[in-house]
């Protein structure tokens, strides 16, 4: 079937096209048939009734430098619209809240993915909490005492910001680090939201495993290794990216929140995980397809449109 999909997203010129699973779910919706549409989020707007987006219809190619060619600025309904694709990159600020509300309104018009509703109520970093059996110890708060405590606790943690991303803002405060204090005032000084703080967990130098999952199901896995001297294994602070299969905790980790996210209508989620510890539930806008499509010939891509093409009337 020929489906008309809008992708909300950051800006499609931009992107890398060996990397970027936004350029490469709408490369393979064109290569099914599909009409493509693009807008920036900036650019979605509530009309007396009418959710709309000013962006332009698109055609892709894996041709670097020359990878879209975007016709006129045109504004669309887009209740006119099959599928709409939420995949913007957080912060997930109130700029990003609004806009899966406005989204939320068009329920029973077009099929919004992820449903938008239960990404603004599934953070990356707060579904977890639904399965304290699968993760480390960890504590949400904004007070010291309530972080002091916890350190003391663990001795070696990891703090960050709740809603980050990209592993910007993530700090390793092990048994010796004094600067817990300073990094509080820090975080607070700028802004009103608490902090999550979990133990460390070692076999973070073996790496960061990203098991995607699709329709609830897993699909495989890629394992993101922290370069020299680093804690963090993010692909965008310099994590380099490995071949790796799925484990038997992995599955029994994605046997335990699959149907939760088949059920809430997260259709392309990447979860991940330390050791044998589920650490974030990625929602809004996960990566890692091409990276695993390079590694295992698995076209997440066509997996996605399949499960999206069987939810369409």
């Amino acid at each position: 079937m020929a489906l008309k999909v809008a992708f909300q997203m950051d800006p499609i010129e931009g992107v890398d096209i060996n990397a970027d699973s936004s350029f490469r779910i709408a490369l393979e919706a064109q290569e099914r048939g599909h009409e493509l549409f693009y807008y920036s989020p900036d650019m979605l707007a509530y009309d007396e009734g009418r959710i709309t987006a000013s962006g332009h219809r698109m055609v892709l190619r894996r041709e670097q430098g020359n990878h879209v060619d975007l016709g006129p600025l045109e504004t669309v309904d887009l209740a006119d619209w099959d599928v709409v694709w939420l995949r913007q990159d957080p912060p997930f600020d109130m700029g990003y809240i609004t806009s899966t509300h406005l989204l939320d309104r068009l329920e029973g018009k077009a099929l919004v993915v992820n449903n938008p509703f239960w990404v603004r109520n599934y953070p990356e970093k707060l579904l977890v909490l639904d399965f304290p059996e699968l993760t480390p110890p960890t504590t949400i708060a904004r007070d010291i005492g309530t972080i002091k405590a916890f350190k003391e606790k663990h001795g070696d943690i990891i703090l960050k910001p709740l809603y980050g991303n990209g592993g910007a803002g993530v700090f390793r405060l092990d048994h010796n680090d004094r600067n817990l204090t300073s990094l509080h005032e820090l975080f607070t000084g700028f802004s009103r939201e608490p902090l999550i703080v979990q133990k460390f967990l070692p076999d973070v130098s073996n790496g960061d495993k990203r098991v995607i999952l699709v329709d609830g199901a897993p699909v495989g896995a890629i394992n993101r290794v922290p370069a020299k001297g680093e804690t963090r294994s993010n692909m965008h602070v310099g994590g380099r990216p490995e071949k790796i299969g799925l484990s038997e905790r992995d599955l029994e980790i994605c046997a335990a929140i699959g149907p939760l996210l088949r059920e809430k209508g997260q259709v392309f989620v990447g979860i991940d995980v330390i050791g044998d510890y589920l650490t974030e539930i990625n929602v809004t806008s996960p990566t890692g397809i091409q990276e695993l499509e390079r590694f295992d010939g698995t076209n997440v891509a066509e997996k996605i449109w399949q499960a999206i093409e069987a939810k369409i009337p």
